[in-house]
């Protein structure tokens, strides 16, 4: 009955089998065997070499990424409403030592090349003000909404043709990658992207996030930053277990494919209630606050997202049975 956050459901068994498994003497930090084979088993997802590294929460794998693309005098293009703006608490710009987000518009909190030309254009080339050195994006969106390989593409060249480092939010990466059924490369490296955070906590994980870089050398520096931070954990082998896991038989899709299936079923009985296409676990809906309130009465938990709005997140571990409820209930208001 819970469809507050999948941060809330539990750990895939898979996940906590490999922990299990991990559970012997090996080197400690990332010297371990497990984490020394992350690059090979990336890089066969990716089809290209990438650097990855675990970290332990997205907001690490985001400023760690950002770091790396841009420096303390920089600014960093992102939506408006992306995550990194309205939900780190700042973390982006402690972590990078001061660059300054710089912000854009686009419905259902996507970007696009012209939105992000409109703001580009209005920064002069001045000493006086801050300067673009990176733009992100987030895939799939803060509002559930995917950017396909085109549009990543797009965006991509942009960033080529002015010079800025291209980062990708990809919390809920699997999301997208499930909605879309492409190749991850295609969405990533093949359409410009310089560094991917790359989510499993939403997704079946415990309490291991992947940083992946398709320019390799933006991880020298990046190991430092991992340390100097302190999210260079000392077992961090039980951080790479979770990662290995899911990637084992594709685990990391087909939970994905799960959570998704969920939130297309609520959209179902959603009718005009819908703000936004679906497109990955999250569903937004017109709600008064009676209806709200009557959801809840019968059982249901969710997040309020502004004044007549709500936002459900589904999760890989509910099942048809248990959403259906849900879906009929917002049918029924």
């Amino acid at each position: 009955m819970r469809f507050f956050s999948d941060n809330a459901a539990p750990v895939h068994p898979a996940v906590l089998a490999a922990l299990g498994a991990a559970n012997t003497l090996d080197t400690a930090y990332d010297g371990d065997a497990l984490s020394k084979s992350l690059d090979a088993r990336f890089s066969a997802l990716f089809e290209t070499e990438v650097t990855a590294l675990w970290v332990p929460s997205g907001t690490a794998a985001n400023c760690l990424a950002l770091a790396a693309l841009c420096p303390p005098y920089g600014g960093v293009v992102c939506h408006r409403d992306a995550h990194i703006q309205n939900d780190e608490c700042g973390a982006p710009e402690f972590y990078t030592h001061g660059a300054k987000l710089m912000l854009a518009e686009g419905a259902g909190a996507k970007l696009t090349p012209a939105t992000i030309t409109t703001l580009l254009d209005s920064i002069a080339n001045d000493v006086h003000r801050v300067q673009p050195h990176a733009l992100s994006i987030t895939n799939a969106t803060e509002y559930g909404r995917v950017y396909t390989p085109d549009e990543v593409a797009a965006i991509g060249a942009l960033a080529k043709a002015r010079g800025l480092g291209f980062h990708m939010d990809g919390a809920r990466f699997a999301n997208a990658v499930a909605h879309l059924g492409c190749s991850p490369a295609d969405v990533t490296w093949r359409a410009g992207v310089d560094a991917l955070s790359f989510g499993f906590i939403k997704n079946g994980g415990m309490s291991a996030e992947a940083l992946i870089f398709f320019k390799r050398d933006l991880a020298a520096a990046t190991l430092m930053r991992r340390k100097r931070a302190g999210l260079l954990l000392s077992k961090g082998r039980y951080l790479a277990a979770q990662l290995l896991a899911m990637l084992d038989g594709d685990l990391w899709l087909e939970t994905a494919r799960l959570a998704n299936a969920g939130a297309a079923l609520l959209a179902a009985g959603a009718g005009e209630r819908l703000l936004h296409p679906v497109e990955a676990n999250e569903v937004f809906l017109r709600a008064t606050a009676d209806e709200a309130a009557a959801l809840r009465a019968k059982g249901f938990d969710f997040y309020d997202w502004a004044e007549g709005e709500i936002r459900l997140v589904t999760s890989w571990d509910q099942q048809p049975e248990q959403i259906r409820p849900l879906a009929e209930a917002i049918a029924a208001l």
